[in-house]
């Protein structure tokens, strides 16, 4: 496998991605598309890593940026959990007025 086909490949996920983001109005799929997208810089990153400096550093950062990823998409899902306890619903709409 080239360093081409894993771009194409990244760059598939991130369309795919940015598609569900956008045409979705539900909070978790629209958390779907961004972990979507974010999972395909992951993958560019570490295609031209592997490709270019095939050290362990970059994937060291990888783990790291995955861990955190990992983290915020918790995050996410209970917010999303507690907007549908609360209000019935988890539209993106009735996301809006969660300030306070």
């Amino acid at each position: 496998m080239s360093l081409e086909a894993v771009l194409v490949v990244a760059a598939a996920l991130f369309a795919v991605g940015l598609y569900g983001a956008i045409s979705q109005q539900v909070v978790v799929m629209v958390m779907m598309g961004l972990e979507l997208m974010i999972n395909a810089v992951i993958l560019a990153a570490a295609g031209l890593w592997w490709f270019l400096a095939p050290s362990p550093d970059g994937h060291v950062l990888l783990l790291v940026v995955i861990a955190a990823m990992t983290v915020e998409m918790a995050m996410g899902f209970a917010v999303a959990t507690l907007l549908h306890r609360s209000r019935g619903s988890d539209m993106t709409d009735m996301a809006a007025d969660l300030k306070r």
